[in-house]
This record gives C-alpha cells, structure tokens and sequence, in this order.
C-alpha cells in the first residue's frame, strides 16, 4: 500500500476553516500529479489501497476518516500535534 504525500486542498469555502474539503492532491512528481476527491480517498483507506499523509515539522501525520454528529464522513489529520488542523491549512490546490 502506498504512501502518499496530501501537499494541497480544495475546499468548499477556502476561507472558512470549517467547510468540508472537496479534494486533496500532491504537487508535480517524476510520476505526474494526483487529485483525489474526499470520496475517492475515503474508499482507498477503507480498502487499504493508499495511505495518506502530510508533513508536520518533519514529521508525517496521518489522515484518518471520522465521522460528523450527523453521521458524515470526513478526513482530517490523525490526533496529536500542535496544530490539529493539519489537512485544512494546507494552499489551495492548482488546476
């Protein structure tokens, strides 16, 4: 299973840190880019396809899916850090 590195995001409403992301994607690699929409990345951790991190001082954490008050699923960074809103700090992604 796959590592991959989430550098950028695209959310609903960039400039509220609560609106729900839209897709997560890498920069230009050797291999090309990625973009995967919240959907995609949900499925590919449930089933064990892909791993998906981002780096925090060096340090990689994880992205996990929870699940909302009202039953949602979501990604967001796994718990610990100083800053716990790893995922939706990240720039927004480019076309």
């Amino acid at each position: 299973m796959p590592d991959l590195q989430v550098i950028c995001v695209n959310k609903s409403d960039r400039m509220n840190p609560y609106e729900r992301i839209l897709r997560i994607g890498d920069g230009q690699t050797i291999l090309g880019s990625w973009r995967k929409t919240q959907e995609e990345v949900i499925r590919e951790i449930e089933a064990g396809v892909n791993r998906f991190y981002v780096q925090v001082n060096r340090q990689s954490v994880w992205v996990e899916i929870a699940v909302s008050q009202h039953g949602n699923r979501y990604l967001k960074t796994e718990p610990g850090g100083e800053q716990p809103n790893n995922l939706l700090s990240l720039p927004e992604c480019r076309a």
